[in-house]
């Protein structure tokens, strides 16, 4: 998977969560530096099953909306006069 840069402000978010998950999930106090860490494990060791789950979700979607799609082209078929 490539690397993945979140943009300064999400990756603060991300991190305070991190550390906020930390502290009131498992009563542990980490710092940004620690929380960086985990941030970038997680990206490079697990990222990856998400984005590929992503990739699988948004394929479903398109698929069912060209389905759509050609069901109303079909729709718009006129009478065959030749052959009645």
């Amino acid at each position: 998977m490539r690397g993945v840069a979140f943009p300064k402000e999400q990756r603060e978010a991300i991190l305070k969560a991190i550390q906020d998950f930390a502290r009131d999930e498992i009563e542990m106090e980490i710092g940004g530096v620690d929380a960086g860490f985990l941030l970038d494990f997680f990206t490079e060791k697990i990222g990856g099953y998400y984005y590929n789950q992503g990739l699988y979700d948004a394929q479903a979607v398109l698929s069912k909306r060209m389905d759509d799609i050609g069901e109303t082209i079909i729709g718009l078929e006129q009478p065959d006069l030749l052959h009645r």
